[in-house]
């Protein structure tokens, strides 16, 4: 570098200062652009079951990739990180929300209650282990977009009521966005049974891949509102 400043002292001070505001310059382009550039980067976790995890189906067809996909079309600077873990109730994702909780995650989608509901959990039991996870996100300062979960009456209108209620009341609580159910855009008025049917894998569970398409660009601008608000 001192020969280049010599150089450059040997064709006047001139060239000198015109090189130096030229340095000068492109130094700041570099450090904004760069600068701008990571704090524009969103780290998003999605903490839930085999809804989260893409079950059944083929790599880069579940619920994460087909997410991160849409965000990226909507030009959002966004990375999505699956942390869906089949079979998983809630009380597992509280036991794993610490550590699936890093220091360079930004947003939370909570998408769990699934398999309590299949296991008939008391749902006061189930409203315990949700709080504890919004408590710890709450901890962290990292934001969160709650799903909430229809329940059938196989165990009663209490038990529907009682669990459907965890999720509005908890969101409203601790102050998080909040979507209706992972299935809304496939249970929306007009929508037929045999419709709802051409979206779902054998198993009357899992979305296919055209399913988890709808309930993607349904529930995609909540996950860009998360975005947001995280950013």
């Amino acid at each position: 570098m001192s020969a280049k400043i010599l150089s450059s002292i040997s064709v006047g001070y001139g060239a000198l200062r015109r090189s130096s505001k030229v340095c000068a310059a492109a130094l700041t382009v570099f450090l904004c652009t760069n600068t701008s550039a990571l704090a524009a980067e969103v780290t998003i976790v999605a903490l839930g079951d085999s809804l989260t995890q893409g079950y059944g189906l083929p790599q880069g067809e579940g619920f994460v990739p087909q997410l991160q996909q849409w965000l990226t079309t909507q030009g959002a600077d966004v990375e999505v990180m699956n942390a869906g873990v089949s079979g998983d109730t809630t009380a597992g994702g509280l036991s794993r929300v610490d550590w699936t909780l890093t220091d360079d995650v930004d947003g939370m989608i909570v998408t769990l209650g699934g398999n309590d509901l299949l296991r008939g959990i008391d749902p006061a039991v189930s409203r315990a282990n949700i709080e504890g996870i919004l408590k710890a996100a709450e901890a962290k300062g990292v934001e969160v977009l709650l799903v909430g979960m229809t329940a059938t009456t196989n165990y009663g209108t209490d038990y529907k009521q009682n669990f459907e209620a965890i999720y509005p009341d908890l969101s409203g609580q601790y102050g998080t966005l909040y979507y209706p159910s992972f299935f809304a855009a496939l249970t929306q008025a007009g929508i037929t049974a045999d419709a709802v049917r051409t979206y779902m894998q054998a198993d009357g569970i899992h979305p296919n891949t055209l399913g988890v398409a709808e309930i993607v660009a349904d529930i995609g601008p909540k996950v860009l509102e998360l975005s947001e608000i995280a950013r």
